[in-house]
């Protein structure tokens, strides 16, 4: 009788270790992450972008230094520009973050997902904190690098260090910055399920849109760019906003990029358990 009653419970604890936990999907979203050939290549092109753009910038710029007019030089923003692949890696990790979720649904494999995960939204939360958490680590090595190779390239005529105002901030804050729009375009893909439509909106948005509100006339620039998601997001990582004296303050701006981004996540995690796969 005792063996009898052994066995479930034995069976019972194993079901259990067994289970379907968040952790669990998370190490499921890691191994799908990397499993693509087209996810490393991004995340690549992502980080050298950042990593290296912003040198050669400094560097092309320190070499026509005695030709730049007296106004370039007394203008000439060191930090910014150290960091100026931040456009290339930006749609690098845009595009990623839509195909992290519409390849699945372009495969069929986000079926398969939902059956091994019948609670959706935990593949959500896995997907967005995974890229979230790789694109933070790799954007802050990248910027980093950028900036200190960066620095004793234009030492010679311009200070660029660490400790001077603004510059951890930047660096610092265009890593989260990134980490904030892997999540959103995440969610993106999420809310579009289809990856031409999704990756059109995200450059829509964050390319195209702000060049449409330039060319309307400046009052209507003044008025509307700096509420516009990349307007708000580059607050924090640059020292001359493009939106100018109008800008939002640096965390007013990121303050602003995070609630878009949790609006779409949260449209998106409605829409998640309300649709079919």
């Amino acid at each position: 009788m005792s063996a009898i009653n052994a066995s479930p419970a034995r069976d019972s604890r194993a079901g259990r270790n067994l289970g379907v936990t968040q952790f669990r999907v998370l190490r499921s979203e890691w191994a799908k992450l990397w499993s693509l050939r087209s996810t490393r290549w991004s995340i690549a092109v992502a980080f050298i972008a950042m990593a290296v753009i912003g040198v050669i910038v400094s560097a092309v710029n320190m070499s026509r230094w005695q030709s730049m007019t007296p106004f370039d030089r007394l203008h000439y923003d060191a930090l910014d520009l150290s960091l100026s692949g931040v456009d290339f890696a930006q749609l690098a990790i845009g595009v990623l973050g839509v195909l992290v979720i519409t390849n699945e649904y372009s495969t069929g494999m986000i079926r398969s997902s939902f059956m091994a995960v019948p609670r959706r939204l935990q593949v959500l939360w896995a997907k967005v904190g995974v890229f979230g958490a790789v694109t933070f680590v790799l954007i802050l090595i990248g910027a980093f690098i950028a900036f200190f190779v960066s620095a004793p390239i234009v030492h010679a005529h311009v200070p660029l260090s660490i400790s001077q105002p603004h510059a951890v901030r930047a660096v610092v804050g265009l890593a989260l910055v990134m980490a904030v729009l892997a999540v959103f375009c995440v969610a993106l893909g999420a809310l579009i399920r289809n990856t031409a439509g999704g990756i059109a909106t995200f450059a829509g948005v964050f390319f195209v849109l702000p060049g449409i509100i330039e060319i309307l006339g400046t009052s209507i620039h003044n008025s509307i760019s700096p509420y516009l998601p990349s307007s708000a997001a580059a607050t924090l990582y640059t020292a001359q906003s493009a939106a100018g004296d109008h800008s939002l303050s640096p965390w007013g701006g990121f303050a602003l990029f995070c609630g878009y981004t949790l609006v779409m996540l949260a449209a998106s995690a409605y829409l998640l358990r309300k649709r079919d796969a």
